[in-house]
């Protein structure tokens, strides 16, 4: 795509990156194919290629309305587009790049700006517990929109306190712990049920994608540098091995730390440093699971799974939950139907847009629910309690289902 930058953005780092990426994009429309929004709103504006002309339209020099505005928030960054792409554009940062203009030059509304200010400030603080507490405990009386984002209240379970000559970190989570504490606990289970143990950080916190995708990308990088100062001694000292996350929407930004903190010069180096120690928990599974084989019990019933596009696009992670969780012997299968797409969820996208978030969880759910399934499994926070929203079926994270399936030690 050929490109004229304007003189505000052609000598910077942000437009170099820009157009960069603009070149590669040789307009096939190959992404709208499986774009959620697209095929929902069937709308070119609201596709990747139609989003790739607005953002180059305002970097060379076309002033952006409350249109674009609402065009580039009404995507998902699913990032399905990226790997549907034969030419390897990467939309992901395009778009960060996009919206962080367009932050500066379209005012918001006040109502907007107080929603994205209580989430990007609300979730990731400390009294997002206190706050979720007090939520479960008159869950019977909300309404139905707002009792769809309260999950029951959860046992966090036994945390295990064997030692272990192999240790990983763990990242805690801001909402998880509250929302669904037994995912952590079961994870630290499961891990030492295969001989591995796992630790937490008490100092680190939100990841940094709330924020950062809220377009406090300045909020969000200051949560990533607070996080790295948290790992770096353990980091450092070589006491661990790994950084893992069981939530695949942290996993693809802690990933991207080394980019996203390239321009920093105290923090460029270590940032490349946690991005390249980082793994998915289901990484593991191939470590796993050879020392899991006649441990497991697992139960009757078929598990149908729902890889989320952090995992399967963010990540470009496919196949390893099911084909290892298969060689335990529990009976998971995926969609045949359009398991590619976004289930809605996409962090806050579900309370921004919640009318094409139900509309894309409800066209998930029902492909998941033609599996005729026990349970439906997944690996994000985020989805799983959006699903979960729609659904009867128990909608939990994987390593739950494995850590069940394990005697207890």
């Amino acid at each position: 795509m050929q490109t004229n930058l304007s003189p505000e953005f052609k000598d910077t780092a942000q437009g170099r990156e820009a157009e960069a990426i603009l070149r590669k994009c040789v307009h096939c429309g190959f992404c709208a194919a499986t774009c959620p929004t697209y095929q929902i709103l069937g709308d070119e504006l609201d596709g990747p290629r139609g989003r790739i002309y607005l953002i180059k339209q305002m970097l060379e020099g076309e002033a952006p309305t409350r249109k674009t505005q609402l065009h580039l928030d009404r995507c998902l960054t699913c990032r399905n587009c990226e790997t549907t792409c034969p030419s390897g554009v990467e939309y992901g940062h395009l778009v960060d790049i996009g919206r962080a203009i367009m932050e500066e030059k379209v005012e918001r509304g006040a109502g907007d700006k107080a929603i994205r200010w209580t989430l990007k400030e609300g979730l990731p603080s400390g009294l997002f517990g206190p706050a979720m507490k007090l939520g479960q405990s008159v869950r019977s009386l909300l309404p139905g929109s707002l009792k769809n984002k309260v999950p029951p209240r959860q046992d966090a379970g036994r945390w295990p306190t064997r030692q272990h000559s192999r240790k990983v970190m763990l990242l805690a989570g801001c909402v998880q712990p509250s929302m669904a504490p037994n995912i952590n606990s079961a994870t630290a289970r499961v891990l030492d049920a295969a001989g591995i143990q796992a630790v937490v950080a008490p100092q680190a916190g939100c990841c940094g994608a709330v924020k950062f995708h809220l377009n406090d990308q300045e909020g969000g990088k200051a949560q990533m540098r607070a996080n790295i100062d948290a790992w770096w001694p353990d980091v450092e000292s070589g006491s661990i091995e790994a950084l893992v996350m069981n939530a695949s929407g942290c996993g693809v930004t802690v990933k991207e730390y080394g980019h996203l903190l390239r321009h920093d010069p105290a923090y460029a180096d270590k940032a490349r440093r946690i991005s390249s120690l980082t793994r998915d928990l289901s990484e593991l599974l191939p470590q796993i699971v050879p020392a899991l084989r006649g441990k497991v019990r697992p139960t009757a019933g078929l598990l149908a799974f729902h890889p989320p596009c952090t995992l399967q696009h963010g990540q470009q992670l496919r196949g390893g939950v099911e084909t290892y969780l298969a060689q335990l012997g529990f009976d998971v299968r995926v969609a045949l139907n359009e398991s590619h797409l976004c289930c809605g969820s996409a962090g806050t996208y579900s309370v921004l847009h919640p009318e094409i978030a139900q509309e894309l969880r409800d066209r998930k759910l029902g492909h998941l629910s033609g599996l005729q399934p026990q349970a439906i499994i997944s690996a994000n926070m985020g989805c799983i309690t959006h699903l979960q929203s729609g659904t009867a079926t128990p909608v939990r994270h994987w390593v739950e289902v494995l850590d069940a399936a394990l005697p207890p030690s």
